[in-house]
C-alpha cells in the first residue's frame, strides 16, 4: 500500500503522481492521506503524519511531500524503519514519525532528469512504485547516515501549537494531567484559566475549553465555533498549560 501527504489541495498534482505509480505498478494500492496540508507548511505535515502512519498495515510506503527547497539542494530520501518505508525530501517531514518506528537505513534518490518542480512525480512517485513492485531499498540510492531532523518543542508542561484543524481546534503537543480539570494557559499575549472537559457536549456553547483530542494530547476547543477565531493563539506558538 502506498499512502500520500502532500499539501497539493485541489491540483492536478496528486493525481497525476497516482498515474506515474499505476504506470510502473498497476497493482498497486494507493490511499490518500491527506492532501491539504497547508502550503509549505513542513510542521504540520510532520505532526499528521506521526499521528497518522500506525493507522496503516505494516509494511505501507508513505509517499509524502510538502517541499518548500524542491528544486535545491536538499535531498531526495527513501527510508525503511522497524514496520514502514518513507519517501520524500529531506527536509524534516518525515523525521518524527521515522523516529517513532525506529530508523534502519535510508538512501539518497537521484534526481537526475527530475524537474525542477515537480519531485513528487520525477522522483518520489517511481520510487514508491519499485518498492511496490519489491525492490530492496538500498537498491534504490547511496546510502546515507544522517537526515534532517525536526523536533516538536516540549519541555515539561511547555510545548506548541502544532496544528489546526478544519474545525478551528488548536491542537498542542502537551499531554492532560490524570484527574485534572482545569488549567491555567499561559502564552504571549494571552493568560487564562481553562476548564477541561471530556467531549463537546460537556462544553457551554461559545465558551473557551480543553480536551484531549486524538492524539492524546490538549486541544483549545469552542463549542461548534472556532476556538482559531475566538482566541489570539496561532499555530506554532509556545505555550504553557499547567
Amino acid at each position: 500500500m502506498i499512502v500520500l501527504l502532500t499539501d497539493f489541495g485541489h491540483s492536478p498534482y496528486v493525481g497525476v503522481m497516482k498515474g506515474v505509480i499505476f504506470s510502473r505498478a498497476s497493482d498497486a494500492r494507493v490511499v490518500d492521506l491527506f492532501n491539504a496540508v497547508k502550503r509549505h507548511n513542513i510542521r504540520e505535515g510532520a505532526w499528521v503524519l506521526l499521528n497518522s502512519f500506525r493507522a496503516f498495515p505494516k509494511g505501507s510506503i508513505f509517499l509524502c511531500v510538502v517541499d518548500p527547497g524542491v528544486g535545491g539542494n536538499r535531498r531526495c530520501v527513501a527510508a525503511r524503519t522497524k514496520d514502514y518505508r518513507f519517501l520524500g525530501p529531506d527536509n524534516g517531514l518525515m523525521w518524527p514519525a521515522m523516529e517513532a518506528d525506529g530508523m534502519l537505513e535510508a538512501v539518497e534518490l537521484s534526481q537526475e532528469g527530475a524537474s525542477s518542480t515537480f519531485h513528487g512525480r520525477d522522483v518520489f512517485a517511481p520510487a514508491a512504485a519499485l518498492l511496490e513492485r519489491g525492490r530492496k531499498l538500498s537498491s534504490l540510492g547511496k546510502r546515507v547516515k544522517t537526515l534532517e531532523r525536526l523536533a516538536f518543542h516540549l519541555s515539561g508542561r511547555e510545548g506548541e501549537i502544532v496544528a489546526v484543524d478544519r474545525f478551528g481546534n488548536l491542537i498542542t503537543n502537551i499531554p492532560p494531567l490524570p484527574g485534572k480539570k482545569t488549567y491555567q494557559v499561559s502564552a504571549e499575549g494571552f493568560e487564562r484559566r481553562l476548564a477541561w472537559h471530556p467531549t463537546y457536549r460537556d462544553s457551554p456553547h461559545g465558551e473557551l475549553f480543553l480536551i484531549t483530542g486524538s492524539s492524546a494530547t490538549l486541544e483549545l476547543s469552542v463549542r461548534e465555533e472556532s476556538a482559531a477565531e475566538k482566541s489570539p493563539l496561532r499555530e506554532g506558538m509556545r505555550l504553557r498549560i499547567a
